[in-house]
């Protein structure tokens, strides 16, 4: 599909003049314009219907994974016996025996296949997807396999906006962009923070926004979490007990938590990256049984004494924050989350690893505060205050998210005065992990699939060219509008360029071809250099300009000025195409 798109653009590009469109009339574009307006709103109010049908959604999968829990593995609060072992080996069996046959595009968190979806498949999600993640996550995260619901509620909301724009018949460009909204609203439902999965998806999804996507992204996931809260109650995920910020020394004892953070989300990237394609490569016979062996080991954890770390979690993240483990289980819990986590996602079992990486941060902040807490009890606050400030450095180190990292812990707490420690560690975690993980961690599953898709980070980390970094002095005296042609032409005989520059006492700026200013001169001597430049004002850059940007202002001219902000008459230099194309293949060549 997509060679044919670009099939369809080599047609468009390849007209001859004599059948190209002419430029619509005053009255033509007026009517256009309305039109694009009238299509900017009805998405917007569609966005709004988009996060309802989401959240809604996202309602039935949470109430889904309580039943299926309530059914594989008993009402009790405290689950024991065989059943504990065999429960998600079992359904690793069945969910297994569905991945291969029924759904095989279920396999994963989801956020990658939204991705996919916006710059491979033009927004393309089979609504068929979102009923395998519904059933199959519920069923894993119910049976006590250690993933989370959120990225699957983010597909599945990506699969139904998908699946209403095509019914919808929107324009390719508008159905691009209804996945990553509906991804929002199903994120911001299963977090129950809205600004969190607005920054996420904009951060690591679209990885670019414009007033438009702002608002329709915004909008789609504030609707979601309203209906969300309706049927779930307007309660936070977490009961926040009061959170303190001792002393400013205290930031020493959380840059060391950031240092934790950095190394747990290495191990745990690490793990995913080594066993990931060796257990894809053991061929398709085997994968039949990954995701009931997977269950099986989690499964033995629990009944060792560790059930904690089968689900989501959220319940035991809870109770790290009101400090109702010891600091050796705190450890322990946190360890044993990695390799749990590992298992099931390597395995190929659906369901996400946002709340897993929840989980792993919360018991390592408490773990590590419980022990500073010992050796310097004088500096350190809360447990509480620790396991959010946790929260936030896993998910900075590990997804690799460092803006929405930090508003997750302020959403969750509703505490600001905690922002210094979370800037803190989530900032040293994301930098080791970058150090010694240089992709993160879903470009790597990407890459492992055989896709290619752009990285968020690394375009973030890319170099940016300005026009201040290839333009060059300019080679002639500038003429100015008000000059005789005779004085002018006299002025630049000598001039190596081959393209002059004159100016106005306006800062308006036009360019004429030396050939053409000495033939002129001949002729109309006694005449000012404005009247044969009338018609060649040429637009203007300045040095702080990218060169993206400025490529956009050439058309079919030659070079451009180069002037300063404060001063428009003011001549920096000029820059011109060929040089904007050397500039990008000696980057080229340098990155290499």
């Amino acid at each position: 599909m997509a060679d044919q798109v670009q099939g369809s653009r080599v047609q468009e590009e390849a007209l001859p003049a004599s059948l190209e469109v002419p430029p619509p009339s005053p009255e033509e574009a007026a009517k256009t314009g309305e039109v694009t307006h009238l299509e900017e709103r009805f998405f917007l109010v569609l966005s709004i219907f988009i996060g309802v049908l989401s959240g809604l959604a996202v309602v039935c999968f949470r109430i889904c994974i309580e039943w299926t829990r309530i059914l594989i593995l008993g009402s009790g609060l405290e689950v024991t016996g065989i059943r504990l072992i065999l429960a998600p080996a079992l359904v690793g069996l069945v969910i297994a025996f569905l991945v291969l046959h029924v759904f095989p595009s279920v396999r994963g968190s989801g956020v990658n296949q939204t991705k996919a979806a916006l710059y491979i498949y033009d927004g393309y999600i089979p609504f068929r997807t979102a009923v395998g993640k519904f059933l199959l996550s519920a069923l894993a995260i119910g049976s006590g396999h250690s993933l989370g619901p959120e990225d699957p509620s983010l597909q599945i909301g990506a699969a139904l906006a998908s699946a209403l724009g095509r019914r919808l018949r929107l324009s390719r460009e508008k159905l691009r962009l209804v996945a990553p909204i509906g991804a929002a609203a199903g994120l911001a439902a299963a977090f129950n923070a809205p600004i969190s999965a607005v920054l996420f998806v904009i951060e690591e999804v679209i990885g670019r926004w414009t007033a438009g996507i702002l608002g329709s992204v915004v909008l789609s996931a504030v609707s979601s979490v309203v209906i969300a809260r309706w049927f779930l109650g307007s309660e936070p995920m977490f009961r926040v007990p009061p959170v303190s910020f001792v002393h400013p020394t205290e930031l020493l004892a959380y840059a060391v938590l950031g240092v934790f953070g950095g190394l747990a989300s290495l191990v745990f990237a690490k793990a995913i990256e080594i066993f990931r394609p060796r257990l894809k490569d053991l061929g398709r016979s085997t994968q039949y049984f990954q995701p009931a062996i997977a269950g099986l080991i989690i499964g033995l954890i629990g009944f060792i004494g560790f059930p904690q770390v089968m689900g989501a979690g959220y319940e035991y993240i809870d109770q790290a924050i009101h400090n109702q483990f010891t600091w050796e289980v705190l450890g322990i819990l946190a360890g044993l989350k990695i390799l749990a986590t590992t298992l099931s996602f390597v395995s190929g079992t659906p369901g996400g690893m946002f709340a897993p990486t929840l989980f792993i941060g919360a018991m390592l902040g408490a773990f590590v505060g419980g022990v500073e807490h010992i050796l310097v009890p004088r500096v350190i606050g809360s447990t509480a205050t620790y396991a959010l400030v946790g929260m936030g450095v896993l998910f900075a180190g590990f997804l690799r998210a460092p803006l929405t990292s930090v508003f997750m812990v302020l959403e969750v707490s509703g505490n600001y005065s905690i922002i210094l420690p979370v800037i803190v560690g989530n900032t040293i975690a994301y930098l080791i992990s970058r150090s010694f993980q240089p992709v993160p961690i879903f470009d790597l599953l990407t890459r492992q699939d055989g896709l290619e898709l752009p990285s968020m980070e690394e375009e973030r980390e890319e170099h940016i060219l300005h026009v201040e970094d290839v333009m060059r002095p300019y080679a002639a005296p500038v003429l100015e509008f008000d000059e005789l042609q005779s004085e002018a032409a006299a002025r630049v005989a000598r001039s190596a360029e081959p393209v002059l520059l004159a100016r106005n006492t306006e800062g308006f700026w036009a360019e004429i071809g030396l050939h053409d200013l000495s033939k002129s001169a001949l002729t109309e001597a006694g005449e000012p250099v404005a009247k044969l430049v009338a018609d060649k004002i040429v637009p203007t850059l300045h040095p702080d300009l990218t060169l993206e940007s400025a490529l956009r202002k050439f058309g079919a001219l030659p070079l451009l000025p180069v002037v300063h902000r404060a001063d428009p008459r003011r001549l920096l230099g000029v820059v011109s195409v060929e040089l904007i194309l050397k500039s990008y293949r000696d980057l080229s060549q340098s990155a290499e």
